[in-house]
């Protein structure tokens, strides 16, 4: 042992390895919770991988708001294995169990499990089953590849305490992850979240029962049937009654969404839907996608289906990624399948659904001036402008997170709540979950799909009209990467910059006004006076163009190793009418902001 904590020390003195990577080491080495990993450690000691040691080491991967994600290897601090994802599960187990005390409760307790097709997803729902049942509680289990909202509506059709999700949605195959839900079905909330991080930071020893035989027992019972029917009649619920002749090509990204949007679709009247072949394969190695990266907001995944659909002159392509709550849409840009076709990205399908389900809401006579719908920060304003055209309210003050959104929904109402959505390709209607749904986004597509070609219209078009009534919107996303210790101290210093010397233009036009949610202050960029922000606290900042509409946030990803510049131009109404002429303008606006972000970022990493 001691050969081995000398070695650490060289390594760290050297800087082979960085120091707090050397005292997690030293850690996992000594201490009597890390045991069954001393040796693979020592091993890779031995061996002198300190690259790799360094990497899965030099931080402690975080319990965040919502989970943990990251890179799996079986040993480190900084990495998924069994310690990490046990000591998630067992914190979790560990605050429900003192809740239910504090609240005098005296009733069993239960946990929903459930997991999608990523390596070793299998294995890691029985360690968090075992552990659950070690702590007293129930779990109900959906026991094959399930998607992430059919686990938030399993906790509420269940009354369960608390739910798992196995998954590290679009993530690469390289990744795996836990996501943790509350009773309401939401992911975990003040003041849930942090305590629950208290106890994951805190764990000492992990109790599991054997898989096996508490699922021998009973206290762990398989419900998969039960959910499949109760879920699909829940989410067939918010069909809309229209037109069904649309001919629909579906892809899963080899992920689990197929489960839950053939039959739905099916329920629905859509007669003409086939999955696409080359990504039916339930594989967590996503082995025919670009890059083996499972997400539908990639363009790049649509390239061989849109191919396909060409040449059997479908209309519409849907793809959901690996666990099945978000939805990417390709369509033709006409009438004509066997023509151009293009996709859509998250805020344009979260446009063209709001204000497809607002039409349906009107028309229907069920919308009044207590509906609302609900959004992020750093989702288009094109859905608050369609929303309040149609006289309903917009919540949009939100940080990022869907868990956000379903807190809303409970706070304002569920019987007014009308649509959900986040820029991620998130979406959601109903009181049925409270987590975003690609499998019901599938179906709402498809309705409007169908209902336009029925018309003689397309997708594209009416996205088309609804930037000439409310002026062109385009968003985009920069994704700044920056990994490892030397990347984190990175996005710290560039926040910074953006807090206390932000750049004095973007594409030519002035910077006005910087918002800090962190600081909950405003900065006027010409007088440098601050002054207070209403709305929630989180690492998030918001520069505010010289021009209405037009504005960039910025903040550090909760589950990558990056920072994620949101790009927001629009033009106005009045001068969207010629789109062409307003798509150049947006397009020549996005390019120089781009470059002078990333050039700011350069200067300021």
């Amino acid at each position: 042992m001691q050969e081995l904590l000398s070695a650490v020390e060289t390594a760290a003195s050297e800087s082979k390895i960085s120091k707090s990577a050397a005292g997690h080491i030293r850690s996992w080495l000594t201490e009597d919770r890390y045991a069954p990993y001393r040796e693979e450690v020592a091993k890779h000691i031995r061996e002198q991988q300190w690259q790799k040691l360094d990497d899965v080491f030099w931080t402690i991967i975080p319990f965040g708001t919502g989970g943990r994600r990251g890179r799996m290897y079986p040993i480190g601090s900084n990495a998924i294995n069994d310690r990490t994802i046990g000591e998630s599960a067992q914190g979790l187990a560990n605050y429900v169990v003192d809740y239910a005390k504090r609240q005098g409760r005296s009733d069993a307790l239960s946990c929903a499990i459930a997991y999608d097709t990523r390596h070793q997803s299998r294995h890691f729902t029985e360690l968090c089953a075992g552990i659950m049942v070690a702590a007293g509680i129930k779990v109900y289990l959906l026991d094959d590849y399930r998607a992430t909202p059919q686990l938030s509506f399993a906790v509420r059709h269940k009354n369960c305490d608390c739910g798992i999700m196995v998954t590290a949605s679009h993530n690469p195959p390289s990744d795996n992850a836990v996501k943790v839900y509350w009773s309401s079905g939401a992911q975990v909330l003040p003041p849930h979240d942090k305590a629950i991080i208290e106890q994951v930071m805190s764990c000492q020893e992990i109790k599991a029962v054997p898989f096996a035989e508490a699922l021998a027992d009973g206290r762990v019972e398989v419900v998969t049937d039960e959910i499949d029917n109760a879920f699909l009649d829940a989410a067939a619920a918010q069909a809309f009654a229209g037109p069904r002749d649309a001919k629909i090509l579906y892809s899963p990204l080899h992920g689990v969404g197929a489960a839950a949007v053939m039959p739905l679709l099916e329920r629905d009247g859509f007669q003409s839907v086939e999955v696409y072949g080359p990504h039916e394969e339930k594989s967590g190695d996503f082995p025919n996608v670009p890059g083996h990266v499972s997400n539908p907001e990639n363009k790049a995944v649509f390239d061989k289906p849109i191919e396909y659909a060409q040449s059997k002159e479908l209309d519409l392509i849907l793809a959901t990624d690996p666990d099945c709550d978000r939805l990417g849409v390709a369509a033709p840009k006409t009438t004509d399948s066997t023509g151009q076709w293009g996709t859509f990205d998250g805020n344009q399908i979260g446009s063209l659904l709001a204000d497809y389900v607002l039409s349906k809401r009107e028309a229907a006579g069920t919308l009044s001036a207590d509906h609302y719908v609900v959004k992020t920060l750093v989702t288009s304003e094109l859905i608050r402008r369609i929303a309040e055209d149609y006289g309903v309210r917009c919540v949009g003050d939100l940080l990022v997170g869907f868990k956000y959104i379903a807190e809303v929904i409970d706070r304002e109402g569920p019987d007014q709540f009308v649509f959900g959505t986040e820029e991620s390709h998130g979406y959601l209607v109903g009181q049925y979950a409270r987590d975003k749904d690609g499998a019901v986004a599938c179906m709402l597509m498809s309705e409007l799909a169908a209902e336009l070609k029925a018309q003689g219209k397309s997708l594209h078009t009416r996205l088309a009209d609804l930037h000439q009534k409310h002026g062109y919107h385009k968003e985009a996303l920069i994704n700044l990467v920056m990994e490892g210790s030397e990347g984190m101290a990175a996005m710290q210093r560039l926040m910074k910059a953006f807090r206390e010397t932000p750049p004095k233009s973007l594409a030519g036009i002035a910077v006005k006004q910087i918002r800090d949610y962190g600081s909950q202050t405003k900065l006027d960029v010409a007088s440098g006076e601050k002054s207070a922000l209403s709305g929630p606290e989180g690492d998030l900042i918001i520069l505010d163009l010289d021009e209405e509409g037009n504005y960039v946030a910025a903040r550090p990803s909760g589950t990558e190793p990056k920072i994620k510049l949101y790009v927001f131009t629009r033009v106005s109404p009045e001068d969207s009418q010629d789109l062409d002429a307003a798509g150049q303008t947006i397009v020549k606006r996005l390019e120089g902001i781009e470059s002078d972000m990333r050039a700011f970022a350069k200067d300021n990493c």
